[in-house]
């Protein structure tokens, strides 16, 4: 009877992992195949379109670029200067130090002649108050420029000090040490102005990886592949993210994150709902949620989009210990914001947003780490006790592997009909060897930080943020 009862247990185990590994491969073929046809109807549509209407346009938006800074002394007069270069003709940059304990201020003070000018504040959100103030430039070279020092109160506060600050129309939120394209506002802006029945209320891009590229006055120069593998091995994950990911979700508008490091909101929604919510790591997918929330209950019309264009560049995590620390966050804040807003969950009051987006960011982004580890235990038990051959282990483990190589080789492939960002020689061939071993050297480590993520969140009371470790971007250059 006790062996029959093993037996049950083990066949429903098995069902239930191999339904969920089916489903899992499925969900990521369907989207590989929504987001190939929305990269290549976006394309092909925008392959047409004269962007310099909207920069000679005296109509145009107004946008007002946030960019929080804490202890980016390594970065900050390089990567303003990017954001001050921007080709859009009705925008500024407002610059929140919040609370930086290096000499990130005096750098910004010394490099574009800021002095201290009297500002009042309506501030819609509640913030940290003013440490030295707000300051502004005396060149007129530099007259779109805003830098604001406060007491520290995390990322999430920062961005709302700029909120509050802003007098624009949409906001465009990024990460100070992201380097920023031209014309990254002219094509992020487009899916706003294009909305006729419907309200875009955030658009988000491609993020990609500046680690060993030159820059040189604050402009991307020349695209390398770095030699580090870590830092090699991300670029195909944020390849298979953005590519294969995201941009079905947007053609399904079901986005439930834009990417910190650069997106735009419309800012009278993003105040409504209360800006960004300090008590989080996540506070980039919390908003989204919040304001998607807050569409669906008011029954309004709603997009949040997203394109593939390669506008933002930033560092990625170079060592085991820092990316396992930003994972780390990234788990928490998924967990956050998915508890927080359990409401939308399976709830047919807020359409597909609660019946299939909330769904499957539950079960393949917040439940997948968890469920593949207990599955690696789960057969790691069956082998010690004989209650399975090992060829069949061995061959289930063979299979996901190469639907994880194949899933990579088909990003490469959307890369490279696109955008082909990588274009010196022999750079295609090193990814597609890194294809094969990406699953190996970052996959496993990726996993364990999910868990240690989930670990944290449960049992740590003292939640860290995860704080990214600097190189400097402007490194490069002597690569």
């Amino acid at each position: 009877m006790d062996n029959d009862i093993i037996k049950i247990i083990i066949d429903i185990f098995h069902y239930l992992f191999f339904t969920g590994s089916f489903l899992a491969v499925l969900s990521y073929v369907v989207l590989s195949i929504i987001s190939a046809v929305e990269t290549i109807e976006y394309v092909k549509k925008n392959s047409f379109v004269n962007y310099n209407h909207i920069l000679s346009s005296p109509i145009s938006p107004s946008i007002t670029i946030i960019a929080p800074a804490y202890n980016e002394s390594l970065n900050v007069v390089e990567n303003v200067r990017s954001l001050l270069s921007n080709h859009y003709p009705n925008y500024n940059v407002i610059i929140v130090n919040d609370g930086s304990s290096d000499d990130s201020l005096e750098k910004l003070i010394e490099a574009y002649d800021l002095e201290h000018v009297e500002y009042v504040v309506n501030e819609k959100i509640k913030t940290q108050p003013f440490r030295e103030g707000v300051f502004k430039s005396k060149n007129p070279a530099f007259e779109k420029l805003i830098v604001v020092d406060k007491e520290n109160g995390g990322k999430a506060d920062a961005l709302n000090m700029g909120l509050n600050i802003s007098e624009s129309k949409y906001v465009a939120c990024i990460d100070v040490d992201c380097l920023l394209l031209e014309d990254a506002l002219q094509k992020m802006i487009k899916p706003f102005m294009e909305a006729t029945d419907h309200k875009v209320i955030a658009a988000g891009g491609v993020i990609r990886i500046a680690n060993s590229c030159v820059i040189k006055g604050g402009k991307l120069i020349e695209v390398n592949l770095p030699k580090n593998l870590i830092v090699q091995a991300q670029i195909l994950e944020y390849l298979r993210a953005f590519l294969l990911g995201r941009m079905a979700w947007s053609r399904l508008n079901g986005l439930l994150v834009i990417s910190g490091a650069f997106g735009i909101f419309e800012k009278e929604t993003a105040i409504k709902v209360g800006g960004y919510d300090t008590a989080t790591v996540g506070e980039d997918m919390e908003i989204i949620v919040r304001m998607r929330r807050y569409m669906e209950e008011q029954n309004k019309k709603y997009k949040v989009a997203y394109i593939p264009d390669p506008l933002c560049w930033t560092e990625a995590p170079d060592n085991y210990k820092t990316l396992i620390s930003q994972r780390n966050r990234w788990t928490r804040g998924t967990i956050e914001t998915l508890r927080k807003h359990r409401k939308i969950a399976f709830n047919k009051n807020y359409g597909k947003f609660g019946l299939l987006s909330y769904p499957y960011w539950l079960f393949f982004e917040r439940l997948a780490p968890v469920v593949e580890v207990t599955g690696i235990i789960y057969f790691g038990i069956l082998i010690a006790f004989n209650l399975v051959h090992w060829q069949y282990a061995v061959l289930f483990i063979a299979l996901a592997y190469l639907f994880s190589v194949l899933f990579s080789i088909v990003a490469l492939y959307s890369e490279e009909l696109t955008y082909n960002q990588y274009k010196k020689k022999g750079a295609g061939y090193k990814l597609i060897l890194l294809c094969f071993i990406e699953p190996i050297i970052l996959h496993p480590i990726v996993l364990y930080a999910a868990i240690r993520g989930n670990i944290d969140y449960y049992f740590n009371k003292k939640k860290k943020w995860g704080a990214m470790e600097r190189k400097g971007m402007t490194a490069a250059e002597t690569s």
